[in-house]
């Protein structure tokens, strides 16, 4: 087992024996956040008037505990039927046998964005079904870049042009000239992965080998060290959000965010734009992290096949389009579509974030996915730090990841 089942199985015999095994007629689900997409709940119902007999019974629990729960649960033998994690997870979950196949049909695989479904496969099959897409773009600050004596209608399209301005906000305004966010968290490892798959680098490859020792990753970290003097003092302490923060407050030139920034901005002053990521020299286009959440169906629950079906009916195109255009803003689509097509007629800032899918790239799929992203955080961190130069912190990440693998 590792660490984070053990933890859990730990937890689930300190704080969870009195769990019960779903009823022959109930589908249990963990669902993360604080409530209920109304979305989900209108479905729900609609699915139970369909399936006679059959009740769906949500558990919302916030973000930072709902994963846990579900791997508590699972590892001692009292699962939920089905429960919303992040796809990062599903090799581990599949592995420690906790999990089923849920298996897409060529027709189901070919109707995604590609490379979607990468995210949820492991040893040939799919392990979960996505719910939740998201891809970053990067936005700037056009007072800043008119400021800084920067056309302002002209965002960087290379990384050497973006550590430039970058550069140039900082000694013409004194403000940042791009944020990025190192702190000991999650989406520090996130923001990285952009740089990556915009360079057209690998961590890990389809057969589980650590290939993350190689030039174009590394020109990945160089870039990181590169940028940093120019970015926000301190990356050490901020995530992700809270540099958004600080873009929303106008005192930074650049980030890299999802499009639920956008809706943000338009309470602020800040004359902004929307733009692909800048590529690094070997992009073969343009690129992006892939990140998905997906609904993974618990072996020993007793109505796997019956959640398996729920599953693909909760995350169908008629109820996924109208989650991801209403209550769940900041997601990209999962599936092109008229709909779609619409939206980015409608609202042009959401192009780049559907532009890059093509040369995208998934999250890795690591046996422990906390171990993984702890060296990832760790190799970040000592660059940013000036404690290590970018090949020796990306061979010393290389040869930690090999745990993990």
């Amino acid at each position: 087992m590792t660490n984070l089942i053990k933890k859990s199985l730990l937890g689930a015999v300190l704080a969870t024996t009195t769990a019960l095994p779903a009823l022959a007629e109930e589908i249990s689900w963990i669902y993360c956040g604080d409530k209920m997409d109304p979305v989900h709940e209108k479905f729900i119902k609609e699915w139970e008037a369909a399936n006679e007999g059959w009740t769906v019974k949500p558990e919302v629990v916030g973000w930072g505990q709902c994963q846990d729960k579900a791997t508590t649960l699972a590892a001692a033998g009292s699962p939920a039927s089905m429960a919303y994690v992040g796809s990062r997870t599903l090799k581990e979950f599949a592995l420690n046998d906790l999990i089923v196949e849920v298996p897409m049909t060529d027709e189901e695989k070919a109707a995604y964005y590609p490379h979607i479904v990468d995210t949820v496969t492991f040893d040939g099959t799919q392990w979960g079904v996505p719910i939740a897409f998201s891809t970053k773009a990067l936005y700037w600050n056009k007072g800043l870049f008119k400021e800084a004596g920067l056309d302002p209608e002209k965002p960087p399209t290379t990384w050497a042009e973006e550590i430039e301005y970058a550069k140039i906000i900082k000694e013409k305004t004194g403000k940042a000239g791009y944020g990025l966010p190192a702190k000991t968290f999650d989406n520090t490892v996130h923001q990285f992965l952009h740089w990556v798959y915009t360079n057209n680098g690998q961590i890990i490859d389809a057969e589980g080998n650590v290939t993350i020792d190689n030039p174009d990753v590394l020109a990945a970290l160089q870039a990181y060290k590169d940028i940093t003097p120019w970015s926000v003092e301190g990356a050490t302490a901020y995530e992700q959000n809270e540099i958004r923060a600080i873009f929303l407050d106008g005192q930074v030139g650049m980030i890299q965010a999802s499009v639920g920034a956008a809706f943000l901005l338009a309470d602020t002053k800040v004359d902004w734009g929307v733009a692909d990521l800048p590529l690094g020299p070997s992009a073969k286009g343009k690129g992006t992290l892939l990140i998905t959440d997906s609904l993974a169906v618990f072996k020993g629950s007793g109505v796997e096949d019956k959640t398996i079906e729920f599953a693909r009916f909760i995350t169908s195109p008629k109820v996924q389009e109208e989650y991801e255009a209403g209550g769940a803003a900041g997601l990209t689509p999962l599936r092109p579509s008229p709909a779609v097509d619409a939206m980015i007629a409608a609202a042009s800032y959401w192009k780049p974030f559907v532009d890059g899918i093509e040369f995208g790239g998934p999250e890795p799929l690591f046996t422990d996915y906390k171990g993984f992203q702890n060296v990832m955080i760790e190799m970040v961190q000592s660059v940013v730090t000036g404690k290590a130069e970018p090949q020796a912190a990306l061979t010393k990440a290389a040869g930690a990841l090999e745990e993990y693998k």
